[in-house]
């Protein structure tokens, strides 16, 4: 393998690793806050989706919070004995049950909110004016592993023409 090849298979590893690492002090710092307050990232993921979106089936909270129908169930079924959530039946189809953010939810998210602004804002600052920028990289990858699929991105080469 050429040295430049190898330099950039390097330099992509070194990448993920520091987008990884990232991630890490991010998440453990808003766990902190937020265990502070008797909550979790999941269910603070959860309520600010609901409140974004309104009502939601479980499989699109499932992709957004990142959680296995499992664990999400359990999480949800104490968020609603918290009174936080609430399932609700479609207006649309019957059938399928919505979760949606209640009023006890509303306010709890609006502490949570507030316990995260710290770490919330000091990502942004670090990032200044390259955060649009850095938001439409994270998103240009993850249209890219969503197209490729669950198998993860394919050489270009090898796709098939």
């Amino acid at each position: 393998m050429p040295a430049s090849a190898e330099r950039s298979t390097r330099d992509g590893d070194e990448s993920l690793r520091l987008l990884s690492l990232v991630e890490r002090a991010l998440t453990g710092r808003l766990e902190e806050a937020l265990r502070g307050c008797g909550s979790s990232l999941d269910q603070w993921r959860i309520l600010s989706l609901l409140a974004d979106r309104g009502g939601c089936p479980m499989n699109v909270v499932a992709d957004h919070v990142l959680l296995l129908a499992p664990k999400l169930s359990k999480l949800v079924d104490r968020m609603v004995a918290a009174n936080l959530i609430q399932r609700r039946r479609d207006h649309e189809d019957r059938r399928r049950v919505l979760i949606v953010i209640s009023q006890r939810g509303r306010r709890a998210l609006a502490e949570w909110d507030e316990t995260t602004a710290d770490v919330r804002g000091q990502f942004r600052e670090l990032l200044g004016a390259d955060v649009e920028q850095f938001e439409a990289l994270l998103r240009r990858i993850q249209d890219g592993l969503d197209r490729a699929g669950s198998g993860g991105l394919e050489h270009p080469a090898a796709v098939p023409g």
